[in-house]
């Protein structure tokens, strides 16, 4: 191999190994968010409220896109993870509910 493609070899290694720290601290990150909307469920629950909150949804989309734009991400995107995590949370709260 030329030295070109050893150096591009060892930082794309670098680069993946940064990656795989990343996706360790986004899985342990949603356990930990996961487990606080659990016990967000079981409170509405036990006190009869709707296991969703449209107002704190639209204002954490709002939050979430602000953040996106300040971090460099596509907020559009943002959004769409974030959907699919409270419509995930809203589920959880709905069997909690039953």
């Amino acid at each position: 191999m030329t030295d070109a493609v050893t150096k591009a070899a060892e930082v794309l290694k670098e680069h993946r190994s940064s990656i795989d720290r990343l996706d360790a601290i986004l899985v342990y990150t949603l356990g930990e968010r996961f487990k606080h909307t659990q016990a967000v469920g079981k409170l509405k629950a036990e006190h009869d409220l709707p296991p969703s909150d449209p107002t704190r949804e639209a204002t954490q989309i709002a939050r979430l896109e602000d953040l996106a734009n300040r971090a460099d991400l596509d907020p559009e995107f943002a959004k769409k993870f974030l959907n699919f995590i409270i419509e995930e949370v809203i589920h959880h709260h709905k069997q909690h509910q039953t």
